[in-house]
């Protein structure tokens, strides 16, 4: 399902991240999570089109990989490369099937990556991968739509999406329907919104400790440009969470 979807968007997915919710709460809060990266070593996980690999390289990380399971993501990362090398190597790759890799990493970033496993098991495949291709003590970050996200709140239009249920349920919890309002075509993904009990369960099982959940914030540029008022729905209920542990 994942591959399919993503196949079809290519490089217009930069675009999400130019919507006020991305630009203003998701981007800065997760640079801010991870924190400085300078001389470490970062592996993207479903990195879709580099932007979170280029922005690491950008900030002082010494050795970048991306991996996304879309040949066509890969495909735009590698020609943004091409047109403003910065060192970043990307490959197409499944997380639930990662290959052992030539070198153990620093930190590992998992943005929209464990809600698209199809199952417990495979979740927690991704999970054990991830966890034998960090140093000890390594870093894994993650970023996804908040496990108990309330649909009957106010919508999320004024901030570049809409958020649904489909209606269907899976193992892990419910599938959502995301769709981002950009111009001229809006873009729609389906995922799964997994139980918090879930990641957690799946992460201390292939080795994670220190499990701690992040919210997202409004920065400070995000409340100049549009005022406190503005972002008074989205604050009340994020879309998004974060959450960081320890290999």
């Amino acid at each position: 399902m994942s591959v399919q979807q993503y196949d079809r968007i290519g490089e217009a997915f930069e675009g999400f991240k130019s919507l006020p919710l991305m630009r203003y709460g998701e981007v800065p809060s997760f640079l801010g999570m991870v924190g400085d990266v300078t001389g470490k070593s970062v592996l993207d996980l479903a990195c879709g089109t580099g932007f979170y690999s280029r922005e690491f390289k950008r900030r002082g990380a010494t050795n970048v990989f991306g991996v996304d399971i879309s040949a066509e993501m890969i495909a735009a990362a590698r020609e943004m490369e091409q047109r403003d090398p910065l060192g970043v190597r990307y490959e197409v790759g499944d997380v639930a099937r990662l290959r052992q890799l030539d070198r153990r990493f620093d930190i590992a970033l998992g943005v929209q990556c464990l809600n698209y496993a199809e199952d417990v098991a495979a979740m927690e495949r991704m999970c054990r991968n991830i966890h034998r291709s960090l140093v000890p003590g390594g870093e894994f970050f993650v970023l996804a739509q908040k496990p108990d996200y309330r649909f009957d709140c106010a919508s999320l239009e004024a901030y570049g999406f809409r958020c649904e249920p489909t209606g269907e349920e899976t193992e892990t919890g419910p599938r959502v329907r995301v769709t981002a309002l950009l111009d001229p075509q809006p873009i729609s993904i389906v995922s799964t919104a997994p139980r918090r009990e879930v990641y957690e369960a799946c992460l201390r099982a292939s080795g994670f400790s220190a499990v701690e959940w992040v919210p997202l914030r409004v920065s400070e540029a995000g409340i100049r440009e549009f005022g406190e008022e503005f972002w008074a729905d989205v604050l009340a209920h994020l879309p998004l969470e974060m959450l960081r542990c320890r290999a």
